[in-house]
């Protein structure tokens, strides 16, 4: 039996030049493009009354899914899911593979047929699925875990393009856990994905939305890691080796942004310190990326969204502060107080619409902003990443060893201009080590991180004890300064750190 391909299911897409950009990137054929929102069930209602009011006719069916896998989890671990979906009589088996996501825009390849059962068949499956699989393994599939939804099913037809609308509300379960599942998609059809964040927009006016980052196959492998309530850390974003400096920031920024709202959906949820820190941590490497590529992706809208990210930072940084003091001093008693009301702050900001407007923002001007569609230097985007890299990390490094020679004897103010250094540099390391490759390289950046962030560490505790006590005195509270040997000896340490790090090989060169 044949694979269908995507294109198969749905009139071809308008080949637009900002198409043909994502196609390229992700794949010729079979190619699903499509952004995911969520709400709560009074939001989704709502959403669907608004596209109703636009002439929008949905039809309702249930959906039961089952994803499979082998116990060893060697299909996620290529990048693929492969799922029975059935709705009625009628079973449909799709196999999705990843693709390098545009911020919250997804475009990515997969295949579907008919089956007659709950029985994956696989003796037409692409080559991407068999490679995936070792010999023997089709007999170790089984089922991982189930999808359950309603789903509503309906078009948006105008100038701007064709998009299918699926809104679904429902529960993951695998494991003997379950997770809820409340969002809509807007599927691309016909025309360029700037329909999709258009539409988008206009939904946001009806009700609050955020952007979904999750598919419902990471949803069932979080449940099975035990992992939906711990706080995410940032992944090295998938650059290919012959990507553009432009593809290579569009992945990177969307690396970011997707750990800012995993760490933003737990942090709405509880208070998490955690899930704070590694919220604030996404933001800052959002920022330094924009920092580093600003020469090539800076255009008429670089400066409002870098605005916006430094006010999202900076009612983060007040509560992470608190946090890291409370830590230090153990004063509850004299900082709980205040840590309540810089926590009440962080749930007021992100749950403004100036917040979920700014994520929409960013989502969209990493996929279809000005700096793609009609780049001021045109070169500059599509410049081999590799090269763009290399010279990156070595003016970077030049800065942080002319500014960071003598930190024995330099001011606190100049060891912090030093610190944001050293972050930068660890940031642009940890961004482009995966264009390096080779075991060699592997090792040589694995070394120089660490490295760097030993430095880091070092600087970052002289930082806390300088500005302790002026974020202390403006809450009134009196606490003993840290002792002038715990000073010396960190001084020391970073210093010495700052040494081993000049000693480390560049693992780009």
């Amino acid at each position: 039996m044949r694979v269908a391909a995507r294109s198969e299911r749905c009139p071809a897409p308008a080949r637009s030049r900002v198409y043909e950009r994502l196609v390229t990137v992700h794949g010729p054929e079979g190619l699903e493009v499509e952004l995911k929102l969520e709400a709560d069930a009074d939001g989704l209602d709502a959403l669907a009354a608004a596209l109703e009011a636009r002439g929008v006719r949905f039809a309702t069916r249930a959906l039961h899914a089952r994803y499979f896998d082998t116990p060893e989890g060697e299909l996620r671990r290529a990048g693929l899911s492969l799922r029975i979906r059935r709705s009625g009589d009628v079973r449909v088996q799709t196999l999705k593979a990843e693709g390098a996501a545009l911020g919250a825009l997804l475009a990515r390849p997969e295949w579907e047929r008919a089956v007659e059962d709950d029985t994956p068949v696989l003796d037409d499956a692409p080559e991407a699925m068999r490679g995936a699989l070792p010999n023997g393994a089709v007999h170790a599939l089984a089922p991982a875990f189930s999808v359950e939804v309603e789903r509503r099913v309906g078009a948006v037809l105008d100038e701007a393009g064709g998009i299918e609308v699926v809104i679904d509300r429902g529960v993951v379960r695998g494991d003997r856990r379950e997770a809820p599942v409340a969002e809509i998609e807007l599927e691309l059809t016909d025309g360029t994905p700037a329909a999709l964040f258009a539409l988008a927009r206009m939904l946001a006016d009806a009700a609050p939305v955020r952007l979904g980052m999750l598919t419902k196959a990471e949803r069932g492998y979080r449940l099975l890691d035990r992992a939906a309530d711990k706080p995410v850390k940032g992944a090295q974003a998938a650059i290919a080796p012959d990507a553009g400096t432009g593809e290579a920031f569009a992945a990177i920024a969307g690396a970011c942004l997707r750990q800012f709202r995993l760490n933003e959906d737990l942090l709405l949820r509880a208070q998490d310190p955690d899930a704070l820190h590694q919220a604030r941590v996404a933001l800052r490497r959002l920022r330094s990326a924009l920092s580093i590529f600003r020469r090539v992706v800076a255009d008429n809208r670089f400066e409002h969204l870098r605005g916006e990210l430094r006010w999202l930072a900076a009612t983060l940084g007040e509560a992470r502060d608190l946090d890291v003091l409370l830590a230090r001093t153990g004063r509850r008693d004299a900082l709980g107080e205040a840590r309540a009301a810089a926590y009440a702050r962080v749930a007021e900001a992100l749950g403004s619409v100036r917040a979920r407007t700014l994520m929409l923002d960013l989502a969209e001007w990493l996929a279809v902003g000005a700096w793609r569609t009609a780049p001021a230097d045109a070169a500059a985007v599509a410049r081999p990443a590799r090269d763009f890299a290399e010279e990156t990390l070595d003016r970077l490094r030049r800065r942080l060893k002319k500014r960071g020679k003598d930190l024995r004897h330099v001011d606190d103010e100049t060891r912090h201009e030093v610190r944001i250094d050293a972050k930068k540099l660890r940031y642009a390391a940890e961004f482009f080590a995966g264009l390096f490759p080779g075991d060699k390289r592997k090792r040589r950046a694995r070394r120089f991180i660490g490295a760097m962030q030993d430095l880091q560490a070092h600087l970052g505790d002289l930082n806390d004890i300088a500005t302790a006590p002026v974020v202390l005195a403006r809450l009134g509270v009196a606490v003993e300064p840290a002792p002038a040997h715990d000073r010396e000896r960190l001084i020391d340490a970073a210093a010495e750190a700052y040494d081993a790090l000049m000693g480390r090989k560049r693992f780009w060169r």
